[in-house]
């Protein structure tokens, strides 16, 4: 059966947008008192209001849409580790008083304060955790999700975050794309790197493949983590197993990005000090370039050089990293809009990085944009112009939102 919802102040369908580069609002298309006529969970078009209802087919339902509204494509949040359990406050509490990583780790902080958290919580406490963060981020009009592994860092746990993350994936009405973080950092029972991604690609990794738990792999990229040297070889073993890649790169030394674009990743994300030389191989290479302002925010430091990244050509994805360290915020349009101002960002270059460009960091294409075939996942906000979302910075929220064509949040 056809569903035609509308009609819409505005509706921004995001198409015939480059996949690279920068976007002006120029470059952006408008319905004027436009609908969207769904079916079976996908648009089947399109288009003025009028038009659409005058041609629907026989039977066909008609959400009307009596208030003012902008529709836009849902959200797509393509970095966050929304499973754990526990609080670093106290962390942050440290960190803003002006204590370093290496002190805060020294008090029993850091993230393996995190790590002992999530393996005392049990899988269903995993999994109410997702949920309820979940739901948070479905309000705010974000329809997928991305939710990493990565505080266990052994077999048995690391097995028991991706369980509880399809378990969520499964009560939830977003879309969950899950990662494999077992390699985040190396555990304190492992005296080398190296031998900790050993037993990652042979204890772990063929376990997870045969539960089917995901077909995503990352790795945390620093010389304090995992040095590029050591992270190639484990990359290369995982592509070779079946698994795509993503990495974290660049968020304290340069050198990550250059490894996602020699290995192919889908996406080099963090970039926070990316060099002219990491700018220019994400830009000429398919590797989404996803910035991450929550931890920027999270940490105190600088952004991530999104508006060099979009001149140079790179396709730029915006994601929260939405974590209890250094992002806990996890307001994904609220990061989105201090990022363009501080960056110089067009509004369609950040809508293009919450939608689009987000779903190509995921290898998703069926969704981010309002276009015949795609996926009905939109969201509605309360005004008449789609400038609004972004000049309120974060504070206008999605009024309604719709996954696969059904309504969420009324």
């Amino acid at each position: 059966m056809h569903t035609l919802i509308g009609p819409f102040s505005q509706i921004i369908p995001l198409d015939n947008l480059a996949f690279k580069g920068p976007l002006t609002d120029e470059n952006l298309r408008t319905i004027d008192k436009g609908g969207v006529l769904v079916k079976d969970g996908k648009i089947a078009a399109t288009g003025p209001f009028e038009e659409l209802y005058k041609s629907r087919p026989a039977g066909t339902e008609v959400q009307e849409i009596e208030e003012q509204s902008v529709l836009l494509p849902g959200f797509i949040d393509s970095h966050t580790h929304i499973c754990f359990a526990g609080s670093r406050a106290r962390d942050y509490s440290l960190r803003v008083a002006g204590k370093s990583y290496q002190e805060i780790l020294k008090q029993g902080g850091g993230i393996h304060d995190t790590v002992g958290k999530t393996r005392e919580a049990s899988e269903e406490d995993l999994v109410q955790n997702i949920i309820r963060r979940v739901h948070r981020h479905i309000k705010e009009g974000v329809t997928t999700i991305e939710v990493k592994s990565g505080y266990g860092l052994n077999v048995e746990e690391e097995l028991k975050m991706l369980r509880a993350i399809r378990k969520a994936g499964e009560q939830v009405s977003a879309e969950l794309i899950p990662t494999c973080l077992a390699a985040h950092v190396k555990p304190k029972d492992f005296a080398e790197a190296s031998d900790y991604l050993t037993y990652i690609l042979e204890e772990l990794l063929p376990k997870v493949k045969a539960e089917k738990l995901t077909e995503r792999v990352d790795i945390f990229v620093e010389p304090e983590a995992f040095p590029v040297d050591a992270s190639r070889p484990y990359l290369q073993k995982a592509k070779e197993m079946g698994f795509a890649l993503t990495l974290h790169a660049d968020q304290f030394t340069s050198g990550g990005s250059l490894l996602a674009t020699e290995i192919g990743a889908l996406s080099a994300d963090h970039l926070e000090s990316s060099t002219e030389q990491d700018v220019k191989a994400l830009a000429h290479s398919n590797t989404v370039a996803t910035v991450l302002p929550g931890a920027s925010l999270g940490l105190g430091m600088q952004y991530s050089p999104a508006r060099r990244l979009l001149d140079a050509g790179a396709c730029l994805a915006i994601a929260t990293d939405w974590n209890p360290g250094s992002a806990p915020m996890g307001d994904l349009l609220l990061q989105a809009s201090l990022l363009g101002a501080a960056e110089k960002l067009s509004m369609t270059e950040v809508l293009a990085g919450l939608t689009f460009r987000a779903a190509a960091a995921l290898a998703l294409t069926n969704r981010g944009t309002l276009i015949k075939g795609a996926l009905a996942d939109m969201q509605s906000f309360p005004t008449h112009d789609f400038r609004e979302i972004l000049y309120f910075q974060g504070k206008l929220k999605a009024r309604k939102v719709w996954k696969s064509g059904k309504l969420l949040q009324a």
